[in-house]
């Protein structure tokens, strides 16, 4: 993955300050396309959807075809904002496209920020004044446009062989909190100068998303306006149709993907850990994600890693109450120090046959201590059910920023 640096074809960006935030800070953001694209989406499963959401899953359903930028600002998330949050997304997206010299239909709107206050359209208006003139490759600053209580930039790129060619795939993303699986408030904008089918882009995305962006978890809680898009202008002229371009490109998202999802985690609000979780030995893949997911979402595992407290307890009791039947006798648990790990000859066994291993505390606590730590834990249950989740630990610092977050 690059740091900032894409060599994508026919698309150019932007950061500005639009006087949403305060001090000059970067407060909107815009991905624009020379040439039509293949757009593709995913969006929040939250049922208070935020305005830009319905906006665009309306746009996405009647075409996937012709989509010229994506436009995306802060400070406010236009959710919970009634007929006239929709009337300011649209017109969000019809100011964008006369600058931009294209139809309203072709612009996708993002927001994020502040949930049940409407958009300062004068500033929206000045920030899209701005962002239309200042296209350029500076991605790390379309990167900071978009941040809320991020404290770093989000961006990863990468190029793959096809047959036909080389094709480039860039993303930004933001999210701190509100993050659980099937994202929540978090914003990622992917583009590719591939050329795509419509079709192939979305399955493409979803499967992506699925296992990546669907696949991390800060606090549990789902936001309003979470979206991934994904636009693909063709500027390679390179052609993904064959079964062999096809399984590259979708490794190629994937790659990009899960660099922006393990980004987000890392970045959280108050997050000193970084834990991948891994659940194995379930009946299915989908009782493997509901178990590690219960562990992910759990706030005493969460505190414990913060207080690099050894309490594995809190880890199988938190498997106990997922809703799947695993059984204590069949369950096994270990712990290993470093990130995206599963069985390893350092990975310290610390449960099984319903109870304590002979394991060294001092071991286990030294693991604990670590920025970050991989987990696998074996329902038992004699199925080839698997997830993997990526979560943090819980801090002062999470209590802090969401106490007065709209301060």
């Amino acid at each position: 993955m690059s740091d900032f640096q894409s060599n994508i074809k026919g698309f150019r960006v932007a950061g500005v300050h639009a006087g949403l935030k305060k001090d000059g800070v970067l407060d909107m953001a815009f991905v624009v396309s020379d040439a039509p694209c293949s757009a593709a989406g995913v969006f929040t499963t939250n049922q208070m959807k935020a305005a830009p959401v319905l906006v665009d899953i309306e746009k996405l359903t009647a075409s996937q075809t012709g989509y010229r930028a994506v436009v995306v600002n802060t400070r406010c998330a236009n959710a919970c904002t009634g007929d006239q949050g929709v009337v300011n997304a649209r017109e969000m997206a019809r100011y964008a496209a006369e600058k931009l010299g294209c139809d309203p239909v072709q612009v996708l709107v993002m927001s994020t920020g502040v949930i049940g206050t409407h958009l300062p359209m004068e500033k929206i208006r000045h920030g899209i004044d701005l962002g239309s003139v200042g296209l350029g490759q500076d991605w790390e600053a379309a990167a900071r446009g978009i941040m809320t209580t991020d404290t770093r930039p989000k961006f990863a790129s990468t190029s793959v062989a096809l047959s036909g060619g080389t094709v480039t795939i860039s993303g930004i993303s933001k999210g701190a909190g509100m993050i659980a699986p099937n994202m929540a408030t978090m914003l990622g904008v992917i583009a590719t100068d591939a050329i795509l089918a419509p079709e192939a882009a979305q399955s493409m995305l979803a499967s992506a998303a699925r296992h990546t962006f669907n696949c991390i978890v800060i606090d549990g809680d789902m936001s309003t306006n979470d979206t991934v898009l994904m636009l693909a202008n063709g500027a390679s002229g390179v052609s993904v149709t064959s079964p062999d371009d096809l399984a590259a490109f979708n490794a190629a998202l994937f790659a990009v993907s899960k660099s922006l999802a393990q980004a987000i985690v890392r970045d959280g609000e108050g997050v000193t850990k970084f834990i991948t979780l891994n659940v194995q030995g379930a009946p299915d893949d989908a009782a493997a994600h509901q178990i590690a997911n219960a562990i992910a979402t759990s706030p005493l595992v969460k505190t414990a890693f913060f207080g690099k407290d050894a309490n594995w307890g809190r880890i199988v009791a938190a498997a106990g109450r997922s809703g799947v039947p695993i059984v204590a006798d069949r369950t096994q648990l270990w712990i290993t120090a470093g990130s995206d790990l599963w069985l390893t000859d350092d990975s310290l066994h610390l449960f099984e046959n319903g109870m304590p291993t002979a394991y060294s505390e001092a071991t286990a606590s030294a693991i604990f201590a670590e920025p970050d730590v991989s987990i696998l834990l074996d329902a038992g249950m004699g199925g080839d059910g698997k997830a993997t989740i990526w979560t943090c630990d819980l801090s002062y610092d999470y209590v802090k920023i969401n106490g007065d977050y709209r301060s």
